[in-house]
């Protein structure tokens, strides 16, 4: 079924489906642990390298419908070729007008997020589609549960596909409760004028964390940044029951000069209830206790909590040759005996958690970082209180 061809022709179908097809590939991925038979891993991967732009008539007309026909009144430029594509829509630089600035300053120069038009209305039909691409070859494991894995999928794309959702999550990162207070990190501010549809957020300057030229800083540089995104993904778990799940290297910006890390898309922010964040520490307290489990599952857990259990020593390696890469390989080679044997479906919120989790790991193990994770997880959770 897989031919060289088919692949192409798949390719093809599913780059022009945008948002369930990207998504999906990246849902499923569980970052370095190739859980995806390789022929389909394949697919997505060169979808995901497939970026698809609006032709500029489409553009205008999303603008139009979102902004009104004078919506160009807004600003003093704007360029009509985007700089970037994500799975939903596509990103252009603008400057600002003054009378539009939230400063009231000239020269304001903004990232305008313009969404592909009828993503949110195809998601489910093209979710359908690639759910029959996948199981028509039984080329996945019985153990994902496909159909839960695309339901889940369904109602993050839903919630993605409203701006003015992210916009709310922005103002909350931005807030003194979350990362407002904390000069390390920097949020961007967002135009008021924005829409469901069109996202208008303050430009702001940096790298992405998986460019090369981040890979080849300094030792001590590299060790600051993967530092910086473990602790974010405590905090946001066990400060602000709040998380930016999409741990794709594009959405952490790192500026060099500043030694400041940007946080530039919250489409994928989940919020995770008291009870559920309870359970989930006992339980990786309990695991940090334990030294040898029978069970698939619980020691796959032991293995990712690894960084942060008190007998590792400290501070923690990552990168190929190093004990991650071990660890790692241990749980990559549990996976089939969790797949064969599992009865149910994961809890919703394991889906999101577990895939930014491993992609901050991922992130450290590509820069060959060296952090101390006992010392950022002791700083985190001790303060933490259950009930």
């Amino acid at each position: 079924m897989l031919t060289e061809a088919n692949i192409t022709r798949l390719v093809s179908k599913l780059s022009q489906m945008r948002g369930a097809a990207l998504k999906l590939g990246q849902f499923m991925s569980i970052q370095d642990t190739h859980l995806l038979p390789p022929e389909v891993d394949k697919i997505f991967r060169r979808v995901q390298d497939s970026a698809h732009y609006m032709p500029d008539w489409q553009m205008q007309q999303v603008l139009c419908t979102s902004l009104g026909e004078s919506w160009a009144n807004n600003f003093t430029s704007f360029d009509r070729i985007p700089f970037a594509a994500a799975s939903i829509g596509q990103v252009h630089h603008a400057v600002l007008a003054q009378s539009q600035s939230p400063s009231g300053d000239d020269g304001q120069h903004v990232a305008v997020k313009i969404q592909f038009p009828n993503i949110a209305s195809s998601i489910a039909n093209d979710l359908g589609y690639v759910k029959m691409i996948l199981t028509a070859g039984s080329l996945l494991p019985r153990g994902l549960f496909l159909d839960r894995t695309i339901q889940v999928m369904k109602d993050e794309l839903a919630d993605e596909c409203d701006y003015s959702r992210e916009a709310s999550f922005l103002e909350r990162y931005r807030s003194p409760d979350c990362l407002g207070a904390d000069a390390r990190f920097r949020v961007p501010w967002v135009w008021p004028g924005s829409t469901e549809r069109v996202l208008v957020m303050e430009h702001v300057e940096g790298v992405s964390i998986g460019d090369a030229i981040v890979g080849g800083l300094p030792q001590e540089e590299r060790n600051e940044i993967a530092s910086r995104i473990i602790e974010l993904c405590l905090r946001e778990l066990f400060q602000f029951r709040l998380m930016q799940t999409d741990p794709n290297f594009t959405n952490f910006l790192w500026d060099s000069r500043a030694q400041q890390l940007s946080l530039v898309d919250f489409g994928a922010t989940r919020e995770y209830t008291k009870e559920f964040m309870d359970s989930w520490l006992r339980l990786l307290k309990l695991l940090h206790l334990r030294t040898v489990m029978l069970n698939a599952h619980v020691s796959s857990m032991v293995l990712l909590a690894t960084p942060f259990k008190p007998t590792t020593s400290q501070p923690f390696e990552f990168g190929s040759g190093t004990p991650w890469a071990d660890i790692t390989a241990q749980i990559r080679d549990f996976i089939p005996v969790m797949l064969k044997h599992r009865l149910t479906p994961p809890p919703r919120e394991t889906y999101s958690l577990n895939r930014k989790l491993s992609g901050a790991f991922l992130l450290a193990s590509r820069l060959r970082a060296v952090v101390d994770t006992k010392k950022l997880w002791d700083q985190v959770t001790e303060p933490y209180k259950f009930g």
